[in-house]
């Protein structure tokens, strides 16, 4: 299967790379379609900011803002690519399901909302349960790991294991590379996804676009991380990386496929003579 890309359509006014870009249901759809276009499989619609030190919204303000993009997006879709919807409350999961969805992304596996896991059960829905301790807001603060990489599997696994309980059978995970962890964790858990993924053994989706440890490691803003959000997506994908979540679809689908191609190319390895040409 090739590799997911989702497009993240942020429909708030303070994500912390591209808030408040998007002014209306008209403009909002045009750039999910463009994304799609430009290779997006998935449209991420997102009506509040996890990013650290965010104000929580209301779950009845966050459905206004996603559903009625989702509703007119739908049927101009035309089958080309899903819907994801990125909450972690179960009245906006239900809401953006009803409204075209299909896919639920939430950023805490399930676990600020316990409503969640019943609600994409009885839909159906593709769930993405993401690694989160405590809630975006204050993410950051006391954060400690002495294994980055096998307490994360391990908490994973728990919100697996509860998620087909509840009747999930549709089940991705995503390390929560920057929610509530500090360029150190971010690395190891980039540096050792291969093993993570096989732990796991459900696909994984990893979200490293524009994120703060890459400024961290280039010194550069955010609106200056693309070849670095390419650099951790390659990465992502060579260690075995189901889905990528990315805003510049364009830029990164051409980095999936190269990807893509040196990791079938290490699967199957080929005579290293190219056609037409001689030994020297």
């Amino acid at each position: 299967m090739s590799v997911i890309i989702a497009g993240v359509l942020n429909l708030t006014p303070d994500s912390f790379s591209d808030g408040g870009r998007f002014s209306g249901v008209d403009a909002a759809v045009s750039a999910a379609l463009a994304m799609v276009d430009a290779g997006a499989h998935w449209i991420d619609v997102g009506g509040e900011s996890t990013r650290p030190g965010s104000e929580p919204v209301e779950q009845d303000e966050e459905i206004s803002r996603v559903v009625p993009v989702i509703r007119a997006l739908a049927p101009k879709l035309a089958g080309r690519a899903r819907i994801a919807v990125d909450t972690y409350k179960s009245g906006t999961a239900r809401a953006a399901l009803d409204a075209g969805a299909s896919i639920v992304n939430d950023v805490s596996g399930g676990l600020l909302d316990k409503s969640m896991l019943e609600v994409c059960a009885r839909a159906g829905a593709t769930l993405i349960l993401g690694h989160l301790r405590g809630r975006p807001a204050t993410m950051t603060e006391n954060v400690h790991f002495d294994d980055a990489v096998a307490e994360v599997g391990a908490e994973l696994e728990e919100r697996i294991a509860a998620a087909r309980v509840a009747g999930c059978r549709a089940i991705w995970a995503d390390p929560g590379i920057g929610f509530g962890k500090h360029l150190p964790h971010n690395l190891a858990l980039l540096g050792n996804l291969g093993s993570l993924c096989q732990t796991l053994a459900v696909p994984v989706m990893v979200g490293v676009s524009r994120k703060r440890f890459l400024g961290d490691l280039t010194g550069k803003p955010v609106e200056n991380r693309s070849f670095a959000t390419a650099g951790a997506v390659a990465a992502a994908v060579l260690a075995g990386a189901a889905g990528v979540r990315v805003h510049d679809v364009a830029q990164m689908a051409d980095v999936v496929k190269v990807a893509e191609a040196i990791a079938r190319s290490r699967r199957h390895p080929a005579s290293t003579r190219m056609p037409g040409h001689d030994s020297t």
